[in-house]
């Protein structure tokens, strides 16, 4: 098993890319502490953490806000009291999306405070034990943070400044033996995605060499490979998993 014997926090992980995170982790023999922010989640989240203990791993459900630093300290106060986290995977994410003439001011900073914000300060408040542990931090980001989109400045821009910010505690962290990473997913098959117009998914998918969106599982194994020490020398990169629509 790739994680045998780590704690890995999963950011927004009732759904999503994040669900498939957190239960790839359980399987290759982590324990896992699912966090999620909507209220109306929990039931979603309790559900990924009866698959954890499945695979015979513990599981701790906490809901916090990670654009609220008040509730992300509170969210590490519980965790201690469940152990050291070696493995930080900066998840959550939400859209608001609108063309610039019709963005809201709130659509901008709702976007910025929990996608860029919120894993800013997950990080901050998680990096002492990172240190200790000497562990590795993965901040998921987007294809759009790479190649941008139409309706989604708000969204491209925090996914972008998440690889910037990756790049810049890679250099920071490393005399510290921790690794820092960012996977860049193409579309995938998520709650989020589930309300794109057919005509849209259509002309997306035309844009994606392999003809079709990703599982969220096949986010969740490269995610797995690289916070294993199989990837025990990478660091400070971003990795596009976008079925060859984004190419290095």
């Amino acid at each position: 098993m790739l994680l045998r014997g780590k704690l890995v926090l999963v950011t927004g992980a009732s759904r999503g890319i994040g669900r498939a995170i957190a239960i790839e982790c359980a399987k290759e023999g982590a324990d896992v502490v699912i966090n999620y922010a909507n209220p109306r989640s929990e039931e979603l989240a309790l559900e990924v953490a009866g698959i954890v203990k499945e695979y015979g791993r513990e599981a701790l459900v906490i809901r916090a806000d990670v654009s609220n630093w008040d509730e992300v300290v509170e969210m590490k106060r519980k965790v201690e009291e469940f152990g050291k986290v070696d493995i930080v995977v900066n998840n959550a994410g939400i859209t608001r999306d609108a063309l610039i003439t019709k963005m809201t001011i709130d659509d901008w900073h709702s976007v910025i405070n929990v996608n860029l914000t919120g894993a800013f300060y997950v990080t901050k408040a998680f990096v002492d034990h990172l240190i200790e542990r000497r562990g590795v931090l993965i901040f998921v980001t987007s294809v759009v943070g790479q190649d941008g989109n139409i309706g989604q400045c708000n969204y491209a821009a925090s996914k972008a400044g998440l690889i910037g910010m990756a790049k810049a505690l890679a250099l920071e962290l490393a005399r510290f033996g921790v690794r820092v990473l960012a996977v860049a997913p193409g579309f995938t098959e998520t709650d989020m995605t589930a309300k794109i117009p057919e005509k849209v998914y259509e002309k997306i998918v035309g844009k994606i060499p392999v003809r079709r969106f990703a599982k969220p599982e096949e986010i969740a194994k490269p995610v797995v490979f690289l916070a294993s020490d199989r990837a025990s020398y990478i660091t400070g990169v971003c990795i596009p998993i976008s079925g060859g629509m984004y190419r290095i």
